[in-house]
């Protein structure tokens, strides 16, 4: 019996590398599919339909939000971004773990709509560092900086809800934990209430 794959979640820290992670993650391992966001706003030159993003105009997007086909979705700058469910729910059908990158409120958000999702936390090895790898970036003011840094004080708030968390140290080897990490938690048996029904009625048959 195939398994249907699991939603992953991944929220952390500005500068925690987590876009780098997943990047590698689905670049190392088979099964994996990043999630494609749906927006409202125009096509940058470069950027490919259904690969960068689902673009939609503002009127089709409001029409999916009415018919509850996203995941989750919200409003930024005048423009909307949301997860469409049908990408979602055909790479899982397809047993994918598809991973979805975004903020800590989307992330309980979609905790109170898919209770089986696995939510994990990117860190960096401590705040020193984190501010350091935001200053290497060289592609931010200070005052930036500084914003992201406050930013990541009220993050910090919400991490226990997290499943795991992830210490982006090394990045490969943190890219092998977190492939371990969501490997192990498919056998929990909230994600494996298919297969203990089918061998309990199994067992009542028998």
């Amino acid at each position: 019996m195939k398994q249907r794959g699991i939603l992953v979640v991944v929220s952390g820290f500005a500068g925690a590398g987590k876009g780098t992670l997943m990047k590698n993650l689905v670049g190392k391992y088979d099964g994996y599919a990043l999630s494609v966001s749906a927006t409202s706003r125009k096509p940058r030159p470069g950027e490919e339909n259904g690969v960068s993003y689902f673009f939609k105009t503002r009127e089709e997007f409001e029409a999916m939000i009415s018919a509850d086909e996203l995941v989750e979705h919200a409003e930024y700058v005048g423009n909307y971004y949301g997860t469409p469910k049908k990408f979602v729910d055909e790479q899982l059908d397809k047993g994918n773990d598809v991973i979805l990158e975004i903020e800590i409120q989307g992330a309980m958000q979609i905790k109170k709509k898919f209770p089986e999702a696995l939510l994990m936390f990117v860190m960096p090895p401590s705040a020193e560092i984190l501010k350091a790898r935001l200053v290497g970036r060289g592609t931010e003011t200070a005052e930036v900086i500084d914003k992201r840094m406050k930013r990541a004080v009220e993050e910090s708030e919400g991490i226990e809800n997290y499943d795991f968390i992830v210490i982006n140290d090394d990045i490969d080897e943190c890219t092998e934990k977190m492939h371990n990490m969501i490997q192990s938690s498919k056998y929990t048996p909230d994600r494996q209430k298919a297969f203990i029904t089918m061998v309990r009625e199994g067992l009542k048959n028998l």
